[in-house]
């Protein structure tokens, strides 16, 4: 399966928004949050310019939404259709921005709600915790000390 990216463009929002919600669904109902509240809010959370759509074989099958700061890039959303998860898909992804990180020479950042699986797959990529909100870990993965002097 040959996996890419390309940018989301408006007609794409659908497609992220239904994937967003049929993914959450049970931490919505684990953590008994405001399914209604996360609906108003996404539109606002949803910023084409830093959406990416993930295909496979020319089938989009997920997307995924970050954005670069001067103190690092941030991933905001990963999500991939169930059927296509646990086949090494996110972690493909993620090491793709691993190198848009580490060639940019800074870290990459994300949240993930604590009960969520894919925490292990971050700490096995080397993401560290570096502290925690009411449902979720900051996790961050420092750019690589190659050629870099000793602290």
């Amino acid at each position: 399966m040959k996996i890419g990216l390309r940018l989301a463009v408006p007609a794409d929002y659908d497609f992220c928004k239904n994937l967003y919600f049929t993914e959450n669904q049970w931490i919505l109902e684990a953590l008994h949050l405001d399914r209604a509240a996360h609906e108003i809010k996404f539109p606002d959370q949803w910023k084409l310019p830093e959406v990416r759509i993930i295909v496979a074989d020319g089938v989009d099958i997920g997307w995924l939404q970050s954005a670069a700061h001067p103190d690092g890039i941030f991933l905001g959303q990963l999500y991939i259709v169930r059927p296509l998860q646990r086949q090494g898909i996110g972690g493909e992804i993620i090491s793709r921005l691993i190198a848009e990180a580490t060639q940019a020479n800074l870290p990459l950042k994300l949240d993930v709600v604590k009960i969520n699986p894919a925490l292990r797959l971050y700490q096995r990529l080397g993401f560290r915790i570096t502290g925690e909100e009411e449902h979720k870990f900051n996790l961050i993965l420092d750019p690589p000390s190659i050629g870099k002097p000793p602290v």
